[in-house]
């Protein structure tokens, strides 16, 4: 008899009143409801803003393409432009070559007409001697 008692005790300590049972689950059910719907609109922000990021991803991947055939043309103009100049730089070295020819012919000639008589000096001079011809 001692033994019914103890388990009658136990079990009335064990089942309290159902009814507090069932509300304290309904809260935490409400809970775990409200945590899994900020979950889910976090998951939905996060999701725009990595469509947003990708988005933007694929604009800046097209601009990099774009940029990447601009300079492939900047490349192939700065190549002729370098053998342009290259062509310019020997036209001007053998330029330099032949204006220093021409500076030292023109010196020459220069030296040689110093020591010409002028025209005029030159009738002058014929002028003289025929009259020295003629006294003779």
């Amino acid at each position: 008899m001692i033994k019914a008692k103890v388990k009658k005790t136990k079990l009335s300590k064990k089942s309290p009143d159902v009814h507090q049972e069932i509300l304290g689950l309904g809260v935490l059910i409400e809970q775990v409801d409200h945590n899994v719907q900020l979950v889910a609109e976090q998951y939905g922000d996060i999701k725009k803003d990595i469509s947003g990021i990708k988005k933007t991803l694929d604009s800046h991947t097209e601009m990099i393409g774009k940029l990447a055939i601009d300079m492939t043309i900047v490349k192939e103009d700065l190549g002729s432009h370098t053998k342009t100049l290259k062509s310019h730089t020997e036209m001007i070295g053998k330029l330099a070559v032949d204006m220093t020819i021409v500076k030292e012919d023109i010196a020459f000639i220069k030296g040689g007409l110093k020591k010409r008589v002028d025209i005029d000096e030159f009738i002058a001079l014929e002028r003289r001697v025929v009259l020295l011809e003629k006294c003779r």
